[in-house]
């Protein structure tokens, strides 16, 4: 009883620690980081769901195993029997992985054509992979590439990340749907956002496309997904997800730029003065 009191107070303890900190990676956390798109929401339910089957399963096979080292070991059966086939056995053990896989199938499809399919989208932000940073352009706002990089250690300060935060993010307004075109100007890049159920090949010469939809204000990280090298550990992703408003100052304020981060920097501020006068 110590041992699964002991157990539930981890997974509790690591899931509180993961929604408290919603967009980035915790320490001792169990499971996925909190859902933040219609996407990932989706991700989960589909992961709960295989939860349920897989575990029985694995209890089941579990069991079996032990129950046939013990009844048919040598010592128990000097006698090797000579029976070799059971139609009753046969059908069950190939009729049901069968209903199994189709009840998987009728989640995992659906989820597949929805993250595959882009609906209609607000605007669309071209993310393209280098050795080791990215550069995001929005075509439809008319702001040009600019690069993302990550904050060296020794200049990290206080509210940003280590490893995670960068000097320029990405940033989309809440509840906006967002295509998201991905490529790589020299080897191959991953695009891969935890939060967002996001993650897609940035190739080169290819162009590859997905969408998200974020439904909760705040700062989300994610990292280069595929093994692109020497630094392959060294270059994060960060998106800020902020109003609508906050979004067109930005803008015009031309991102990649330090006018731009101050923008970024007083909305911050500005949302830990609100909470705090809440508490």
């Amino acid at each position: 009883m110590r041992f699964l009191a002991a157990i539930a107070l981890t997974w509790i303890t690591a899931t509180t620690a993961a929604m408290a900190n919603t967009g980035i990676p915790t320490d001792g956390a169990l499971g996925f980081q909190h859902a933040v798109t219609p996407i990932m929401e989706r991700i989960v339910e589909f992961h709960d769901l295989l939860l349920w089957i897989i575990v029985p399963i694995t209890l089941f096979v579990t069991a079996l195993l032990a129950y046939v080292m013990v009844r048919y070991r040598a010592k128990a059966n000097p006698v090797p029997s000579k029976n070799s086939h059971n139609t009753l056995l046969e059908v069950i053990w190939t009729g049901l992985p069968v209903l199994i896989l189709m009840v998987i199938s009728f989640y995992s499809f659906p989820l597949l054509y929805m993250s595959d399919e882009i609906p209609e989208t607000d605007f669309t932000i071209k993310a393209t992979g280098y050795q080791w940073y990215w550069g995001y352009e929005y075509p439809d706002h008319g702001v040009e590439q600019y690069l993302s990089n990550m904050i060296p250690e020794d200049e990290i300060v206080d509210g940003q990340e280590r490893l995670l935060s960068v000097d320029y993010p990405l940033v989309v307004p809440l509840n906006a749907t967002v295509r998201l075109q991905v490529t790589a100007a020299d080897v191959i890049h991953n695009w891969a956002m935890p939060s967002f159920g996001s993650k897609i090949d940035a190739v080169p010469g290819r162009l590859n496309e997905i969408w998200f939809q974020v439904t909760e204000l705040g700062t989300y990280y994610g990292q280069c997904s595929e093994l692109c090298g020497r630094l392959h550990g060294y270059m994060p992703i960060e998106v800020r997800v902020v109003s609508q408003d906050v979004f067109d100052a930005w803008i015009a304020a031309e991102p990649g730029t330090d006018d731009a981060n101050a923008i970024l920097a007083q909305n911050t501020a500005d949302r830990a003065t609100r909470l705090a006068q809440l508490d």
